[in-house]
């Protein structure tokens, strides 16, 4: 574990160099927030109803939002294709020469990524939810927040280890990027970042709730609104802990059996 903190350390170091740029791009990603409030809003006046599928106009706003903190901990730009381009071009074969597990090497690396651009970019987002704060009717009880803090980092985890599974599909197609685009584009729609899911009709609603996108976004989101408590806040963060598990093991065996298939020639 000493090796992979001194790399946690080293790589936050790093990303740390870089924090005016993860400001810059916090604030540019701030300006669609403007449009999908008119969107919204237009909606809503459209409609000529005050709630759709159980969401006010301020709760799908403050869902949105919130949204934006969820992909801060789940997006993984970046991962999927650089661990399949490191098969195809045989930069794989420095992980197995050293003494230094690949996946724990990129969690590393991610975690220290993540923690300076939470770092930096909190300052831009916390002044986005005062300006903002209309659409939010304060913060969740202590019990709730804590359950939010604990999907965000499940949400992580999940987010990490699909990525990582994605990428394991390069010991097998020689270019993935194709395939990693439509998956993404996809999981845009069904995590929930466009909207609630609560918004589609029966039966799609239940069906996307029942795959493991929900706790990339959506679910997180609506934990914080209050709108999942009790058992089933429980039942839904086991079940978020349940998947995380489920890649896990996953990344770990397509690992261990891309390697039988993996060849690499030269220094």
């Amino acid at each position: 574990m000493i090796k992979y903190l001194q790399i946690f350390r080293v790589s936050l170091s790093e990303r740390l160099a870089y924090r005016a740029d993860f400001m810059l791009a916090t604030v540019l990603r701030f300006l669609p927030m403007i449009t999908t409030i008119l969107l919204w809003q237009a909606v809503f006046t459209g409609s000529g109803q005050d709630e759709l599928s159980g969401f006010t106009y301020r709760n799908m706003i403050a869902y949105l939002l919130l949204v934006h903190i969820s992909r801060m901990f789940s997006s993984m730009p970046g991962l999927a294709t650089g661990i399949a381009r490191d098969i195809r071009d045989g930069n794989l074969k420095r992980y197995l020469l050293q003494p230094i597990d690949m996946q724990a090497y990129l969690l590393a690396y991610r975690g220290a990524h993540k923690v300076a651009y939470i770092a930096t970019a909190g300052l831009p987002y916390a002044g986005l939810f005062f300006l903002c704060r209309e659409f939010f009717d304060g913060f969740p009880e202590p019990p709730i927040l804590a359950a939010y803090v604990l999907s965000l980092l499940l949400a992580f985890l999940l987010g990490f280890f699909f990525e990582v599974c994605m990428g394991m599909v390069g010991f097998w197609f020689l270019e993935v990027t194709s395939l990693l685009y439509v998956v993404n584009t996809l999981n845009f729609f069904v995590s929930g970042q466009m909207f609630p899911l609560d918004l589609l009709p029966a039966p799609w609603a239940e069906l996307l709730k029942a795959l493991p996108f929900q706790y990339l976004a959506y679910f997180p989101a609506t934990v914080f609104l209050g709108k999942i408590e009790g058992w089933d806040l429980v039942r839904g963060l086991a079940v978020q802990a349940g998947w995380t598990l489920a890649f896990i093991l996953l990344a770990r065996w397509l690992y261990q059996r891309g390697l039988r298939r993996y060849s690499a020639f030269g220094s």
